[in-house]
């Protein structure tokens, strides 16, 4: 199982709002997912990034990948 730290599209048309979370790479990207580990909201100037570290570096110590865009955000809030 290939599990992954990605965004999770919420919020109306043209009004995203994300929420990282923790789901298995085989999964639809609003579908199943595992745990939320945090919220990020790009329409807000500047964008609003809440990222629980504990549970983010718990899940990377365990194997689990970020998505290229998780991985900017992670390293933007110096979680990695």
């Amino acid at each position: 199982m290939a599990v992954k730290i990605r965004l999770r599209r919420l919020g109306a048309k043209k009004a995203p709002f994300y929420r990282i979370v923790v789901a298995d790479s085989r999964y639809p990207r609003d579908g199943r997912f595992i745990e939320e580990i945090g919220s990020y909201d790009p329409m807000t100037n500047p964008a609003t990034v809440v990222i629980d570290a504990e549970k983010a570096k718990k899940w990377i110590a365990n194997g689990a990948q970020p998505t290229e865009t998780v991985r900017d955000l992670l390293k933007k809030n110096e979680v990695i």
